[in-house]
């Protein structure tokens, strides 16, 4: 009879470490979402500029993309960048960001969040600014004046639908 391979007990088993592969670790760099929408502006046709928004798919990137394009969504913020002290720490550092942010943001959207003023919104917003890395903060801003599109060429609302198989009321086909 051939002999078992013995497994180190302190290891994740196989099945585990299959149902953990998708999530992000401690130690794995998190690329910034403007970092992607770099990479989207920089993509030189359609089919790449949607394989680099499929490469990046999450949750997050859904949500702030939706945000940015769904005629649905409207924000309930002023319009134009509100005054923030941009956090210049070098991306990877001293900031949050907008994968773990991106929850937070229904607290902005017209008739969500009827408990909060529209005062303290705004404060929250700006706090939410001040704490991304500035390029995320600037496609924060981006995202709630519904103008991404003028800040990441070719990132369009058919771009963006085709990549992630949505429909014309951005859900899933």
């Amino acid at each position: 009879m051939a002999e078992q391979q013995q497994r180190n007990p302190n290891l994740m088993n196989p099945k585990a470490m299959a149902a953990v592969a998708g999530t992000r670790g401690a130690g794995e760099q998190v690329v910034l979402f403007s970092e992607v929408l770099t990479k989207v502006n920089n993509a030189k046709d359609k089919p790449k500029k949607i394989a680099v928004l499929q490469q990046y798919d999450n949750a997050p990137l859904r949500q702030v993309l939706k945000g940015a394009f769904d005629p649905n969504i409207k924000w309930a913020l002023p319009e134009g960048t509100p005054p923030y002290n941009e956090n210049d720490a070098p991306a990877g550092t001293e900031h949050t960001t907008l994968f773990t942010e991106a929850r937070r943001l229904w607290h902005f959207v017209e008739g969500a969040d009827q408990k909060l003023s529209k005062t303290k919104k705004e404060m929250m917003f700006i706090q939410l600014l001040e704490g991304l890395h500035k390029d995320d903060a600037a496609l924060t801003i981006a995202v709630k004046d519904k103008a991404l599109n003028k800040k990441y060429k070719g990132l369009t609302d058919a771009v963006v639908k085709e990549a992630f198989g949505w429909n014309s009321d951005y859900k899933t086909s």
